[in-house]
């Protein structure tokens, strides 16, 4: 205790221009500043709120700049702190009335998260976590990198990760319950976005997938959404931008993962760091937009790591966290008194949200040690001179034995005491609709992106022409056997070589598809039918126009069965491939690897596909079995032999003639059996299930999971995202 006073005085000694928490309430040339008297204070500690009271009246004043919420007056023992108003969002003249949303209270106690080590659960990320969240409130987790805040907020949401445990209590409404499907919305740090749809498109299809009813009902929820994130302007812009146009600012794009998740018209909503990536300007225009959504009712949780003034005066409560310790928990201005009380006031011009992360973040030491013995022009370093160690075990110290610690378990005994209304499930959109969607969001998404499909078109259409070229002119004489057979071989090989064109359109897809997942927006049998339906006449479109250059350049039989089959045979090869490229990037999740994966195995299964060496004569071990079983090319290519020469016959001398069967025994192993053809389509349409039932497999609990073979040879596993 020694060793903390002389810390705590030698910092309150070197901050000689800090001020006390009333005189740090900011000014009212603060942008944030609300008119005097045209808002309620917070909700204090000790006023709790009867069940049939939490309903918020909101009412927004036509051309005004206010929303006037009826709540309870201050707690007398925050008046000093909460004698300035609080901020309120400007609204522009003429605004439409926010739909009122049922918000409802969150409390979590004694809350601690484990991550599972090597052999067990050991490292613990939160520790004895108390708080709580109340309708038409902004409740932030605040602290360094690493602290803690990702994973309490997955705790409380109920969506923590499979490697992590979870001890404590956490109420909704009063009751112990988990919160069903559309009750809450959760927002991920990193959110997948499609480029190539417009806001509200996006926004649209999103409804369409989530919520049951009829389409004209989930308009209106779209332009809800729309209004309540101020996406009005952009509303009909594409989110990636197309061509010379640019796509949605960061701000924006952030804001409209936040509006797929409003759809549903959540209760509460959990938002994993809305200012990520943001600048200061977009920040303040983000948290402003939250500001007036919480008006409406609905319960807003938030992690954050670092705000400007102007944005932390927006909050209503804070959770200030610092290893998985909880160092404060309460109103926003209150958290000022308590850093005061444990020595270490704020400066005048400095941030809150800097200082007491400065107060808290172990990197500092770092910084010390490096300007230990260094000054500037007005001496010492005393902004950084202070132990980080120290303040922190300081503040945990006099936040356990402060009035406030007690007033948060008082009112979350209150919140408990008396069980609310269960949140109930809003109901799903069938399985039948969503792959209808996805089908049709999909075919939309391909004939828009050139990197999906039109890209793979033009390389094959090249690669056939220069195919067709080379090896035109052949006849139909005994000598153009072999080199008939050289024109397939690299027909179908180079072809599918060139697939992997498509694999970031895959990647694309696999990862929207996890975001999707991840909020029980889609599944994975749903996903794979509506990639699949969805790709069926591009590829279909590939191999009919391929397969009539190549044929009618090569000179092949004219026959219009046999050239019905060859289009078959390649579009089926096209599906395999397509199914091969879905299960190496489902797996790796990594662009890199899964190119150079795709193209060992293309190289591998060429080798084994019986071209340079006759099937037969290929080494048992391994060529033979399995390579050679598995390789699409040999089925493939052996189809399409046996569709031009089974039935065929050549001169030899003026008298002999030998089979087009016997004719290919030195190129090419096929069957002499005419309807070898069809059973070589059929292994194949088998291997277009059999890679689609891998898929998923691999999407259920692979991408469920968030594990990829990448992660898995990584050293460092990633742990639940402990910041």
């Amino acid at each position: 205790m020694e060793e903390i006073q002389s810390q705590s005085d030698n910092y309150r000694s070197s901050s000689s221009s800090a001020s006390s928490p009333t005189s740090r309430v900011p000014s009212s040339n603060f942008f944030y500043l609300r008119k005097p008297g045209s808002l309620r204070q917070p909700i204090s500690f000790e006023d709790s709120p009867e069940w049939e009271d939490t309903d918020i009246d909101v009412r927004v004043e036509q051309g005004g700049d206010s929303i006037n919420v009826m709540a309870t007056p201050v707690s007398p023992s925050l008046s000093k702190l909460n004698s300035g108003p609080l901020p309120s969002p400007p609204l522009p003249e003429g605004a439409v009335v926010a739909r009122k949303l049922a918000g409802a209270s969150v409390a979590w106690k004694d809350l601690t998260v484990t991550i599972k080590g090597k052999r067990k659960y050991s490292d613990k990320v939160v520790k004895s976590s108390n708080g709580y969240a109340l309708p038409g409130t902004m409740t932030v987790i605040m602290g360094p990198a690493k602290s803690g805040k990702s994973t309490l907020l997955r705790a409380i949401a109920g969506r923590l990760h499979h490697s992590a445990k979870m001890y404590g209590e956490v109420f909704v409404n009063g009751a112990k319950s988990h919160m069903p499907y559309g009750s809450y919305g959760f927002v991920e740090r990193e959110t997948t976005l499609i480029g190539s749809l417009t806001v509200r498109e996006f926004l649209y299809y999103s409804a369409l997938l989530q919520l049951p009813g009829f389409f004209c009902q989930k308009k209106n929820v779209v332009e809800d959404a729309i209004h309540a994130m101020s996406l009005g302007d952009y509303a009909n812009k594409l989110i990636g931008g197309h061509c010379y146009m640019k796509g949605l600012p960061s701000g924006e794009k952030r804001r409209v993962s936040i509006a797929r998740e409003l759809v549903m018209r959540p209760h509460i909503l959990f938002i994993d760091e809305p200012l990520y990536h943001l600048d200061s300007v977009s920040a303040l225009l983000m948290m402003v937009t939250l500001k007036k959504l919480s008006s409406t009712g609905c319960t807003l949780i938030f992690t954050i790591y670092q705000s400007i003034t102007e944005v932390f005066g927006l909050f209503d409560r804070i959770c200030l966290l610092s290893n998985g310790n909880t160092l404060f928990f309460g109103e926003t201005l209150a958290c000022l008194q308590h850093f005061s009380n444990a020595g270490f006031p704020c400066p005048i011009m400095q941030s809150p949200s800097d200082h007491f992360l400065r107060a808290i973040n172990a990197d500092f030491d770092r910084i010390i040690a490096m300007c230990k013995n260094w000054q500037d022009d007005h001496g010492d370093l005393s902004s950084v001179n202070m132990d980080t160690a120290v303040a922190i075990r300081t503040l945990e110290a006099t936040y356990k034995s402060s009035a406030d610690a007690a007033a948060v378990e008082t009112m979350i005994l209150r919140l408990t005491e008396k069980e609310g209304p269960l949140l109930k499930s809003k109901g799903k959109a069938s399985t039948a609709t969503r792959i209808a969607v996805l089908t049709w969001r999909s075919l939309l998404i391909m004939s828009r992106e050139w990197k999906y499909y039109w890209l793979r078109l033009i390389l094959c259409m090249l690669l056939t022409l220069c195919v067709g070229t080379v090896f035109s002119g052949l006849g139909h004489s005994l000598s153009s056997v072999v080199t008939r057979v050289a024109a397939i071989f690299a027909f179908i090989s180079f072809t599918s070589l060139l697939s992997i064109a498509g694999v970031p359109a895959l990647m694309k897809e696999v990862k929207i598809y996890a975001s999707e997942e991840s909020n029980q927006h889609s599944g994975a049998f749903v996903f794979l039918v509506g990639q699949l339906l969805s790709s069926i006449p591009f590829l279909f479109l590939i191999s009919i126009s391929s397969s009539l250059v190549f044929y009618f350049l090569i000179g092949l039989r004219d026959e219009f069965s046999l050239l019905m089959y060859f289009v078959l045979n390649f579009f089926i090869c096209l599906l395999v491939n397509e199914g091969l490229m879905l299960v190496v990037v489902t797996l790796w999740r990594d662009i890199f690897w899964s190119i150079l994966t795709l193209l060992s195995i293309q190289v591998l299964m060429m080798l084994a596909a019986g071209y340079f060496r006759i099937r037969n004569a290929l080494p048992g071990a391994m060529w033979t079995y399995p390579l050679s079983y598995i390789a699409f090319h040999t089925y493939s290519i052996q189809g399409l032999l046996e569709n031009e020469y089974l039935g065929t016959s050549f001169a030899v001398g003026q008298v002999r003639t030998i089979s087009g069967f016997q004719a290919l025994r030195s190129a090419y192993d096929i069957s002499p059996d005419s309807n070898s053809k069809w059973e070589n389509l059929l292994v194949l349409f088998l291997m277009v299930v059999g890679y689609r039932i891998f898929v998923l497999v691999l999407l259920r609990f692979c991408v469920g999971k968030k594990k990829s073979v990448l992660k898995i040879f990584q050293f460092n596993v990633d742990k639940t995202n402990t910041r």
